[in-house]
Parts: C-alpha cells; structure tokens; sequence
C-alpha cells in the first residue's frame, strides 16, 4: 500500500498516525501538490486533485475518510457508529473551512473583508470548536482512536499554522497536550518539514 500526501496536511496526517498505532504496513510518498509534477501525480490518480490517497494494488482509494472506511474493512477492523461518523463530519467541516480561508489568503484575499463567504467559514469553525471544546470530555474515554487522531490533527494544525486563537477552548488545549504526550506525534509533525 503506498499512502500519497503531504507532510502539512491535517487528513494526511490522520492518516498516517492512524496506519502507524494500527501496525499496518504500508510506503508514505509525499508530493508536493502545487508543483507540476505533484499535479502530475494527482492528475495520473486521483480526478479529485485532492490528497490523501492510497494506493493497494490495483485500487486507487481517495479521501481520508474513504480510506480509513476502507482499510476499516480490508482488515477487519471496528466501524464507527452513527454517533463517530457525525463527530467526525463535524471535525472535516472545520478542517475544510479553514483550509478554504488559508487558500484564501495564499491567493491574496483579505479574509477579514465583510465578505459573505469568509463570514460563513468563520461562523462554521467558532461554532464547531465551542461544540468540540464542550464535548471534549467524551473524547478522553472514547474508544474509537481514529476520531481522537482526527480532533488532535485539527488542532494540532490549527497551532501550526495559526489559524485560530484556542485559548477560549481550554478543554480542547488540555486535550491537545494529552495526546501530544501519549501518541508518537513527533513523526509527523509538519514542523518537521515547514
């Protein structure tokens, strides 16, 4: 199996983290997606022009929820119940806006306009971390470590790149630090390769 992504992004990381506590065997390939030959790659395997994707033999598999779903499967592994599936949307809703803001700013807009648009992304993230930081408690014994994976990618790339002031979410940073601590994160952390 051969995992496509890059070093930054929060659902490649997941990923990643994910594949490594399951002992899973699988070849880590970064592409650069902004570069022509990253876009190559993309282009040659995934119409979607998205990472993550994997590769297992003659299955192309894309989006990090499609491939956790998938390897879920192949290796007999537990399913996430209704309740994991709703948390987790909830989660990829506040990664997919931020993402959208930092795309944003890269192409040189001012996300601070009064623009609707910008106005929807930041409402929808504000009001995700407040329901997360609430929940937090659940999270500290849930079982299922790919939704606690998941949360700890956001954040942690939240603080990366500082996209978000956490400090009103203090449930969330103490979460945050506690996985910093029991899961080998060091690995894959993007400042490793910033």
């Amino acid at each position: 199996m051969i995992l496509y992504g890059s070093h930054t992004s929060p659902y490649v990381r997941r990923l990643r983290l994910w594949l490594d506590e399951q002992k899973l065997d699988y070849e880590y390939i970064h592409i650069d997606i902004f570069s022509p030959e990253g876009r190559a790659t993309l282009s040659q395997h995934n119409p979607t022009k998205k990472i993550p994707f994997l590769l297992d033999g003659e299955e192309t598999v894309v989006d990090s929820g499609v491939i956790y779903r998938y390897l879920s499967e192949k290796c007999k592994l537990p399913k996430l119940s209704w309740q994991q599936e709703n948390t987790l949307t909830t989660i990829n809703a506040a990664n997919d806006s931020l993402i959208e803001l930092l795309l944003c700013q890269r192409s040189g807009f001012n996300t601070d306009d009064d623009k609707l648009f910008f106005k929807l992304q930041k409402e929808r993230v504000a009001t995700i971390l407040s329901l997360l930081n609430e929940q937090s408690v659940k999270f500290k014994d849930s079982d299922c470590s790919y939704i606690e994976i998941s949360l700890y990618c956001l954040l942690d790339w939240i603080l990366f790149r500082n996209l978000w002031d956490l400090q009103p979410y203090s449930a969330l940073l103490a979460f945050h630090h506690k996985v910093s601590e029991t899961l080998p994160v060091a690995k894959t952390d993007p400042r490793n390769y910033a």
